[in-house]
């Protein structure tokens, strides 16, 4: 069995290898030019990316397979006490706590105290890699609880946590990279996980297209629920991402990311309604 060194180990190494493949990608095989590239973005992306991470360590230094394990000796969870394990319980966990991703990102969305926080994420003016994990820490922490508290709640066996963890970790930087798929490709990829066309929509200014596409892995749950949208309506080339004239220009700046949920929220709502005015008149 793995101890958590070689966990963290392993799933760092899975996160490096993906990341470097997809950023070489965006080089080779880009989907949109980058009207701020990745000398004004990145150093403040990975500045809240190392951030994040280190508080992440400090405060639940146990992790979501430390959980699992602890509940799972305890036998704690709904898989415990019915007495599930194998690869049943493990499919069932995997598929639950993606689910409980989607719903906590379709929260992050529609309760204000959340949506100050997410709005840090949302605030880069373009996506790519790094933005796949631009949170604010306040809301990484939170994140983690939910995680930690549905791991727990479930019951179901660490491998499968494991394998969801560095599923989800590859899957947000790919949804999130800005590359090329052939379009018969990602058609077909859609009907089982979260492309990065799909999701770049997710990233639109206009307010109905921000409020659609929340999976991160498997694209089930937005179609399952209603939130599903195909194309943005001024396309992909022509769609603008991020908050607006007010917030996106200044998110570039770590020192004024770290301050974004502490904004005015008029200031977010005016945002909001020039871009709906903007894709009415367009």
């Amino acid at each position: 069995m793995f101890d958590q060194i070689d966990i963290n180990q392993l799933r760092m190494a899975c996160f490096g290898g993906i990341f470097l493949v997809m950023a070489l990608l965006e080089v080779w095989l880009p989907r949109r030019g980058l009207r701020n590239g990745r000398l004004k973005r990145w150093p403040t992306n990975w500045g809240l990316i190392v951030l994040d991470a280190t508080l992440v360590r400090l405060i639940f230094p146990i992790g979501g397979v430390g959980l699992a394990l602890l509940a799972q000796e305890k036998g704690w969870g709904l898989f415990g006490l019915a007495g599930w394990s194998g690869g049943l319980a493990g499919l069932m966990t995997f598929l639950l706590l993606d689910l409980a991703v989607w719903f906590q990102h379709l929260v992050s969305h529609k309760v204000p105290i959340f949506w100050r926080l997410h709005r840090v994420h949302h605030a880069d003016s373009e996506v790519d890699a790094t933005t796949a994990l631009r949170f604010h820490p306040i809301e990484i922490l939170l994140s983690f609880v939910w995680k930690g508290a549905v791991i727990v709640a479930l019951g179901g066996p660490w491998e499968a946590v494991l394998v969801f963890e560095i599923v989800l970790n590859g899957s947000a930087v790919f949804g999130h990279a800005n590359i090329r798929i052939p379009e018969r490709a990602d058609r077909m990829l859609r009907w089982l996980i979260v492309t990065p066309d799909m999701h770049r929509i997710h990233h639109s200014v206009i307010q109905r297209e921000t409020d659609s596409n929340y999976g991160f892995y498997l694209s089930v749950w937005d179609r399952l629920f209603g939130t599903y949208t195909h194309d943005p309506e001024k396309g992909h080339d022509g769609m603008e991402i991020g908050l607006g004239p007010s917030l996106t220009p200044r998110a570039h700046s770590f020192p004024f990311s770290l301050m974004i949920p502490f904004v005015n929220s008029n200031e977010q709502k005016r945002q909001g309604d020039d871009a709906r005015g903007a894709s009415t008149d367009s």
